[in-house]
């Protein structure tokens, strides 16, 4: 038996869906494919597990606390990418937990399925090989938004069970479309190379060599994670001499796919089979919504000045619109293939194949201090 220790990563501001995210209104917060918030849903999504923690910054602490009251919150020191803040989590962890395996799931995804089994079965590999797990999705699209990881040839767990409770592997299907993913979840295989996000061209490419969806979600002992972080830009983080503040201070903002994956020779992906969405992008959410015949998905949230008004839309002549509103009307016509969001007093209009270019957006308007 092992300890298994869920971390769930709630530190981010969701900038990509402005106007509904806002500075102090981070993403994790906001509540869009159902009634409770992304974070109570990801903590509900890895309540088999031991342990829970989120970590998160001091400016949503509190709140963190009254979405996710049965976890244990963490407070990073500042803002610094996932590398900096895993490589945190696994000192906490390891210091309130002892040894353990550390599932890392960040709190702003969508998840369809039997997320449960897919994650045992990571950590059952993280502490048979001792080396880093991140699960991998089978493409859909040429997503260009996604980062791809590239497997080896799979092969069984030893004895092809699930090392955390005994239990067997089962095997699961893929929700988005019915077909066996990578035939189970009982297999894993190292990493022969991780790729960036890739152009529309290399992304088709990318799904014919057989690459899968970095999910982001991933599962390695504190051990073998600040192992791995020694001689890279984390190596301050896995210096147990260093005192733990002035490890992060050291150390600077960089993704941990950058910091450590890319350049690790224990790597290992195991197939998630189950249906999985970054919601980092309103074109996301329309993928993620049932949408009515012209393929148009419309989000009306509670909100605004009267509590428990809604509000709606009406879209004429158009078709692939992604609509989300709080408490007002939104009416589109002619809007073929376009994001509108409205919430508070900001409203969004942006092609949806370029919904991530809200990134820019709301860098202005940290410039004229009105995020």
């Amino acid at each position: 038996m092992v300890t298994t220790v869920a971390c769930v990563l709630a530190g981010g501001t969701g900038t990509r869906l402005y106007p509904a995210s806002r500075s102090d209104r981070p993403k994790q917060f906001l509540s869009l494919d159902g009634d409770r918030s992304l974070l109570a849903e990801t903590v509900d999504r890895v309540a088999f597990a031991d342990e829970t923690v989120v970590l998160t910054g001091d400016a949503h602490a509190d709140h963190v606390r009254e979405h996710a009251p049965g976890a244990d919150v963490f407070v990073e020191p500042t803002p610094k990418d996932t590398g900096p803040a895993l490589a945190y989590a696994a000192r906490r962890v390891r210091e309130t937990f002892g040894d353990c395996v550390l599932l890392s799931v960040p709190a702003d995804h969508h998840v369809d399925g039997d997320f449960a089994a897919a994650a045992r079965h990571a950590a059952a590999v993280a502490v048979e090989t001792e080396g880093l797990v991140t699960m991998g999705v089978e493409p859909t699209r040429d997503a260009t938004g996604y980062g791809y990881v590239e497997p080896t040839a799979f092969e069984p767990l030893a004895g092809d069970a699930d090392a955390t409770d005994g239990t067997d592997a089962t095997e699961a299907t893929d929700a988005t479309d019915g077909t066996e993913a990578n035939d189970a979840t009982g297999e894993y295989a190292p990493v022969a190379a991780f790729r960036e996000k890739p152009d529309r061209e290399t992304a088709r490419q990318l799904r014919d060599l057989g690459c899968l969806w970095n999910a982001g979600i991933f599962a390695w002992t504190p051990d073998a994670f600040l192992r791995e972080c020694r001689g890279t830009p984390l190596e301050s983080l896995a210096d147990d001499e260093l005192a733990l503040d002035a490890a992060f201070d050291a150390a600077p903002a960089v993704s941990v796919d950058y910091a450590v994956l890319e350049r690790t020779d224990s790597a290992y992906v195991v197939p998630a089979a189950f249906e999985w969405d970054d919601l980092g992008s309103w074109d996301a959410l329309g993928r993620i919504l049932d949408g009515d015949d012209a393929g148009n998905a419309v989000l009306a949230t509670e909100g605004g000045s009267d509590a428990g008004d809604s509000g709606d839309a009406v879209l004429v002549d158009t078709e692939d619109a992604v609509v989300a509103t709080d408490d007002k009307h939104v009416s589109v016509v002619e809007g073929d293939g376009l994001v509108v969001a409205a919430f508070d007093d900001r409203v969004l209009v942006v092609p949806r194949e370029s919904s991530q270019r809200v990134r820019a957006v709301v860098a202005e308007l940290r410039e004229r201090g009105l995020f």
